[in-house]
């Protein structure tokens, strides 16, 4: 057994701290496509406009234990996305529910919370803010934030400045400023130079040595294996399978490379 591997089994838990309960997620959709609000006004009051129901998530029953890198995978458009959403309670499941026992740190979707006219500077605060930090609880990871991004000569710069990769350091420094008891991640961890990539893999394993619970999504599947607990693959909505990393990834493998 590797030492990461070693880890992994001394820090996660039974003890579940993220619950799916026959979860189901459908969206109301145009039969045909509607140029402008004006003619989807209009199909309105003349009653043309005909909605169909698309199921994006189906049935789905898991739960995440305290202390383990839960993994999900999945082609685009699996469901994997909106099932971290349902999870982060950004979106309200159409049928079942969710049971979080636990603080979420969302890191969905690059410069979330930022604002593009604002300074680096400024939205540290804005982004601690809206994941429930007070001002002084920013200020005394300040400086942290501003060196594990790497952002010094220009965090008093505006946001619209800033690369893609700059944005990607800058939100995952804010989300695990502090260690949160649930960290949920999108595709971030492919996001950076090689260099951000593994500081960024060092702090989450960091993290989980310590007892948090880490959930992501990610397209980089070795690296997957090397970090997770479990992985649960989605596919068209539903759980196709979850368990052993090897297990679940030779069997996406199989299915899709």
């Amino acid at each position: 057994m590797s030492e990461l591997e070693a880890q992994k089994t001394q820090t996660a838990t039974a003890e579940p701290i993220i619950q799916l309960e026959n979860v189901s997620v459908s969206y109301r959709l145009p039969s045909e496509r509607i140029g402008t609000f004006k003619e989807y006004a209009i199909r309105k009051l003349q009653r043309k406009i005909r909605i169909e129901k698309f199921w994006a998530l189906t049935d789905i029953s898991f739960q995440v234990n305290r202390g383990e890198v839960f993994g999900v995978i999945g082609n685009n458009g699996a469901g994997k996305s909106t099932m971290l959403k349902v999870i982060s309670k950004v979106l309200k499941p159409t049928k079942g529910r969710v049971v979080v026992y636990g603080k979420i740190a969302p890191l969905l979707e690059l410069g979330a919370g930022f604002h593009p006219e604002l300074s680096g500077r400024e939205n540290v605060y804005l982004n601690g803010a809206l994941l429930g930090y007070s001002r002084s609880e920013m200020d005394a990871v300040f400086d942290e934030i501003v060196g594990f991004s790497e952002l010094d000569q220009f965090i008093n710069s505006p946001i619209r400045t800033y690369s893609s990769g700059m944005y990607a350091r800058l939100g995952f420094a804010v989300a695990t400023a502090h260690m949160p008891e649930i960290l949920i991640l999108d595709e971030i961890l492919s996001v950076g130079d090689e260099a951000f990539q593994k500081k960024s893999r060092e702090r989450l394993q960091s993290f989980q040595q310590q007892g948090a619970t880490v959930l992501m999504v990610s397209h980089a599947l070795d690296s997957m294996i090397g970090m997770c607990n479990r992985i649960a693959w989605i596919d068209h909505g539903i759980l196709r399978q979850i368990g052993e990393p090897q297990d679940v990834i030779a069997a996406y493998r199989g299915e899709n490379l």
